[in-house]
């Protein structure tokens, strides 16, 4: 029961992350960012990056904010994974 959870998270954290480098490729594209699937991608992504981007100004015109994510996102779901496999001790 607890393996198809870790599962689903893993596979949810998996699809978040290909939606922001979907979405940040888009940003090079601005006719793909009008499209419905980029305003789509738009109103999933930007609260997520928006926040980093408070805190990360960018350089000229690159944006660190998107890697910063990425890279949050991915310590999220590792520490997602040990809490689930520390409660499938407990309870096995």
């Amino acid at each position: 029961m607890l393996q198809s959870i870790m599962s689903i998270v893993s596979i949810a954290f998996s699809i978040y992350s290909f939606m922001l480098i979907v979405y940040i490729l888009m940003s090079w594209v601005p006719a793909a960012q009008e499209s419905s699937f980029g305003r789509l991608l738009a109103k999933l992504c930007e609260p997520y990056l928006g926040f980093f981007r408070k805190f990360i100004p960018p350089i000229g015109m690159i944006d660190f904010s998107p890697i910063i994510g990425i890279l949050l996102l991915n310590f999220i779901e590792r520490g997602v994974r040990i809490v689930l496999l520390n409660l499938s001790t407990m309870i096995g």
